[in-house]
């Protein structure tokens, strides 16, 4: 089962990415890193895009909710730098101005951010759908962005777009990106068409021939070498292509196993042997699987991801240090290459082969098929001949394993191809040299020095040697804290920046290879250069010394007339070794000869140098003038330097040569690095308590300076703001003279204006006056007028309406004639008619009247007979209602009390099956007891006899307090069943005497008779024949119901009280019963 480091960033925004570095050897698992929402929910927060910048230490990642954060793999740190708010499309890390990142956002535009300031740089729009990919050039200045209808071309600098693509709707863009290093644009269409513009020009300069054997592939993905001669292109089939750029045809076709039915994504994994021509292809399936085969042999190298844990995406570091996989799950999983495989960074077979016979063999055919197994690097040789010697054979064979080295390659033979060549070739050096000094690669000891941080003594590196390389500067950093946390003497050491530099500068993107070159270096060529610490070593200085008088006292001789020693012409070589003399083909080429020969031979290299330079040096005769040529570069033959130190290693005599003092090559050591003790340790101590104590120091000063500062700005704060105080208050005193003056010359105006408009107010009364004069003689003229149009108005109308009512009234006359005749014919008419209606209406009357009173007079005479035959009834009716009316309140009344008692009675009842039910449980847990200590003696059978009894005795007790409750049970349910017993007969009782004749009589004949008596008399009030009646005795029979009452009511108390003590019995047995089973 796979068990790894995984962090959860949730909401925090910075934080170390692993706690503990510690990585898989089988699965290279170096971290997953998930954000769940919140601590409480369990809801993952998907990662969708990742992106590497150009060094390989750090990775951009955005999430689903738009938060963009940045993993920097070397320091160990996370850091949220961005929250845009929507999800990320795609992401681009590697821009011109390394702080910045583009974002391909979800509303189809592209941001532009500062991850340090977490500012908006710019935002980019145009794009009308999904923005796919981003591509940027090699200078950062350029980028591509990529949608599925249309590609445009951005420039970085003002983020205005230069050139846009536009296709056809039914040929869609699957990508369009820059070729590594070069200014040529690749286009990728969905028809499998692919074309390569000019990015100045947009000049086509040439088209891909597409395939036309087989079926389509449908390109999906793409993936170009970083020296942009080679294309891996795949898609929906188990076929990738490698297309070659240089001769434009199809180099190969690579089948994939059966299972993998289509490639989601296709990626080079680079190699830092193999000259940007990468060799190893990852190729990603719809499995979630990730497969890095080697394009030559197509031998699968290893796998990662599974069908249970599979990846959506990845990203490779442009290094080949590391890979970043989007997981399935919405994780980032960060893998560690080299614990992939070893495969990889493995240098190349020897440059030198044996001719032997054989059969050859060629595969022809274009179609290779991918195998699982390791897989052999390919030899890229160069175009020059190499012309070789053909060395001496008679070697023996004990002698040959000494001279091997790792990786198969031999010392003898790269020091013969290093004399004839004078150097090693610049694409194989750093695998040569890691080869030669026998580079353990100490991961976990290195680690675990880089996580002791920055060492004290070189915090402020920068201030002594400034660097404009941040990059650097950090790299030099590094390794200074590693040597000095390695040995406390390097933290003293003046001059081992001056050392490290050129390894650093070197390895710059490989600490731990430069940390261990460097530690090698001090151990095996820089032996007792520590022992007259802090001084120069004198000791070899005097051996370097020796050689130069052997070879040439004259040289020697003019040094000592000019009081030039050994510290002044070896040391600034050695404790630079040669940096700052030498170029950097010179200085490589100078160390491949020292790394490969005996470590004597830097001393000789020193010698060599000075004495290949002795012709300025004799015409040197001030010691600023020998300072300043040991210091700074001069024209010298590197390989003339070379060859004289050659032969001094051969011509020097055994009793001077710095070989008897110095020791052989030893490396370093495997797992843990070796002790370096040999330097005095008191007087590093003592430096050490000195610089720690000088710190302390300082920084007490500094913070007593800063106390001193504090105070000064508080004196001189409160000092500007008393003299801002006072200052204030004399401009507040002129202000106020100078608001009086200004008051005082505002209210003499004001009065000379108020005067003035005295005046005017007058001069304006007087006017309105005059014309309110004016407009009233007017006013009263027009109405003088309008009244007189007004009365002859009026006049005229009168007699209009005079002459038109005469008209009228003639009219009128006439038509109230004609009306008065019609009037008079109708009268008569309704005359008639109305007399014959009033006759047949006094018949009808005078009938109706006949019928009622003869009706009267039936009733009267009824009502009469009526009233004389009840008159007799009515008392006995009377008494018989009221003895009905008593008997109904008795019943009433017993009919409550008598349920009053029931209900008790069913309450008691019901208490006693709750008794009875707690007693049922109780003795289930006695025999759940008595089966457990059955069980409890059957397991310990096997023990001591003692044992044994006292379970026994403990049983036998258990037992009998069972039995005794059982017994206490059985009397309870005995005393309840006759309880039981005698509430049945009681209540039986009761109903009896309910229902006895005897006792109540039923009021069923008084009420019929009332009934009847109603139905009789409908037209008499009951009410008022009670009301009337006399009153009726209600004492009859009540002394027997309160005998029978006191009798009742005493059994009630007799069986509370039963009750009461029947329930007192079981609480006291159920906590004794529970108290014997606890025990």
């Amino acid at each position: 089962m796979l068990k790894m480091q995984v962090t959860d960033i949730g909401s925090r925004e910075d934080g170390k990415i692993w706690h503990r570095k510690s990585v898989s050897s089988k699965y290279g698992v170096l971290a997953t890193v998930v954000r769940n929402a919140s601590a409480r929910q369990t809801k993952t927060v998907r990662f969708l895009q990742v992106a590497f910048d150009t060094t390989g230490e750090s990775f951009l990642a955005g999430d689903h909710h738009g938060n963009i954060y940045v993993f920097d793999i070397s320091r160990n740190r996370f850091k949220l730098v961005q929250k845009t708010g929507q999800a990320c499309t795609a992401l681009a890390f590697n821009l011109r101005r390394t702080t910045e990142f583009l974002v391909a956002l979800a509303d189809y535009s592209i941001k532009c951010f500062d991850k340090d300031t977490r500012q908006l740089v710019s935002w980019m729009r145009g794009h009308e759908g999904a923005i796919s990919s981003l591509s940027v050039h090699s200078s950062g200045s350029y980028a591509i962005s990529t949608s599925s209808d249309t590609a445009q071309l951005w420039n970085l600098d003002t983020f205005q777009r230069k050139r846009k693509l536009n296709v056809r709707q039914s040929v869609g863009i699957q990508k369009v990106f820059f070729l590594p290093h070069s200014n040529t644009i690749l286009s990728c269409f969905s028809d499998d068409s692919i074309f390569a513009w000019e990015s100045d020009t947009l000049f086509c300069k040439y088209q891909l021939p597409v395939p036309q054997d087989g079926p389509r592939i449908h390109y999906r993905t793409f993936a170009v070498t970083q020296d942009g001669k080679t294309l891996a292109a795949a898609g929906r089939s188990n076929l990738v292509h490698l297309w070659s750029l240089d001769s434009r045809q199809l180099l190969r076709v690579i089948q994939m196993p059966p299972n993998v039915k289509s490639v989601r994504f296709v990626d080079f994994l680079p190699d830092s042997f193999d000259g940007g021509s990468n060799q190893i292809l990852g190729v990603l399936s719809q499995d979630g699987v990730m497969r890095f085969i080697n394009i030559q042999s197509c031998k699968q190298i290893f796998e990662i991801g599974s069908h249970e844990d599979a990846i959506t995406l990845a990203a490779i570091c442009p290094k080949g240090h590391h890979i970043v996989a989007v997981m399935d799950s919405g994780a980032l999983r960060i893998y560690d290459v080299r614990s992939l495989t070893p495969e990889i960074s493995k240098p190349p077979q020897p440059l030198l082969k044996l001719v032997t016979k054989g059969k050859s063999s060629e595969r022809s055919g274009l179609k290779m098929k991918v195998y699982t197994g390791a897989g052999q690097r390919p030899v890229k040789t160069s175009g020059r001949r190499i012309q070789s010697k053909v060395l001496p054979s008679a070697v023996s064979t004990l002698d040959d394993k000494e001279n091997d080295l790792p990786n198969g390659l031999n010392k003898k033979r790269l020091q013969a191809l290093l004399r004839a060549f004078g150097e090693y070739p610049a694409k194989y050096r750093m695998f040569i040299w890691r080869s030669l000094l026998h580079l353990p690669e100490n991961h976990a000891a290195f680690s675990s020095l880089t996580d002791k941080g920055l060492h004290s003594a070189y915090m402020c590196l920068q201030e002594r040697y400034p660097i404009k390389s941040h990059k650097l500067q950090r790299g030099l950093q590094r390794v200074l804290s590693a040597l000095a946390h390695w040995a406390a003497v390097f933290g003293e050491t003046d001059y081992l920046p001056l050392l490290a530099f050129p390894f650093v500068k070197l390895f710059e993107n490989n600490p731990l290879i430069c940390f261990e070159v460097v530690a090698t270096v001090i151990v095996n060529w820089c032996q007792h250069w520590f022992e007259y610490f802090p001084n120069p070593p004198l000791n070899v200085l005097s051996l370097a010394e020796n050689v130069l008088v052997h070879h040439d006292k004259e040289l020697l001789q003019h040094f000592v007339a000019c009081g030039v020693t050994s510290q002044l012409y070896a040391w600034p070589l050695l404790e630079t070794l040669f940096s700052e003399v030498l170029m950097r083909e010179e200085w490589l080429k100078l160390f491949d000869n020292v790394f490969s020969n005996h470590p004597s031979f830097l001393l000789m290299a020193v010698v060599a140098y000075v004495t290949c330079c002795r012709a300025p040096l004799l015409l040197c005769t001030e010691r600023k003038d020998f300072e300043y040529f040991f210091h700074h570069r001069n024209s010298l033959d590197i390989s003339a330097m070379l060859k004289e130190a050659y032969r001094l290693m051969d011509s020097t005599p055994a009793d001077i040569h710095p070989s008897s003092a110095l020791s052989d090559f030893e490396p370093l050591t495997q797992g843990q690095y070796p002790i370096f003790n040999k330097y005095p340790t008191f007087i590093v101590e003592y430096q050490s308590q000195e610089r720690e104590r000088i710190r302390q120091q300082e920084v007490e000063y500094l913070r007593e300076r800063q106390e001193v500062q504090e105070l000064h700005a508080e004196a001189v704060r409160q000092q500007a703001e008393f003299e801002a105080w006072y200052k204030q208050q004399e401009l507040l005193l002129q202000g106020e003279e100078q608001r009086r003056r200004i008051l005082q010359e505002e209210e003499s105006k004001l009065a000379q204006q108020r005067a003035r408009l005295a005046a005017m107010k007058r001069e304006l009364k007087v006017k309105e006056l005059n014309l309110i004069d004016s407009s009233r003689r007017r006013f009263l003229k027009h109405q003088q007028d309008q009244r007189r149009i007004q009365l002859k108005r009026l006049d005229d109308e009168i007699q209009r309406k005079m002459a038109l009512r005469d008209q009228e009234t003639a009219a009128a006359v006439q038509d109230i004639e004609v009306r008065q005749m019609e009037l008079d014919a109708q009268r008569q008419l309704f005359e008639q008619q109305l007399a014959k209606e009033q006759e047949r209406v006094s018949q009808t009357v005078r009938a109706e009247v006949d019928t009622r009173r003869r009706r009267a007079e039936i009733e009267d005479s009824t009502f009469q007979n009526f009233i004389q035959a009840n008159a007799d009834v009515s008392q006995t009716n009377k008494k018989r209602l009221e003895e009905s009316l008593a008997e109904v309140g008795q019943m009433e009344v017993d009919a409550d009390w008598q349920a009053e008692v029931i209900k008790r009675l069913e309450n008691a009842k019901e208490r006693q099956e709750k008794q009875r039910e707690r007693l049922v449980n109780l003795s289930k847990q006695t025999r759940s007891k008595e089966e457990e200590v059955v069980q409890l003696m059957l397991e310990v059978e096997g023990k001591q006899w003692d044992d044994v009894v006292a379970k026994q005795a403990k049983l036998e007790e258990e037992r009998r307090v069972a039995a005794t409750v059982n017994a206490q049970r059985r009397s309870l349910i005995s005393q309840e069943t006759e309880e039981t017993e005698k509430h049945d007969k009681l209540q039986k009782s009761l109903e009896d005497s309910l229902n006895h004749p005897k006792r109540l009589r039923s009021p069923c004949s008084s009420r019929g008779l009332l009934h009847k008596t109603q139905s009789e008399t409908t037209n008499i009030s009951l009410i008022n024949q009670s009301g009337d009646s006399t009153g009726f005795s209600l004492d009859r029979g009540r002394g027997e119901l309160d005998s029978k009452e006191r009798e009742l009511m005493q059994e009630i108390r007799e069986l509370r009280t039963k009750l009461a003590a029947r329930a007192r019995a079981t609480d006291f047995v159920s906590p004794s019963t529970s108290s014997v089973h606890s025990h």
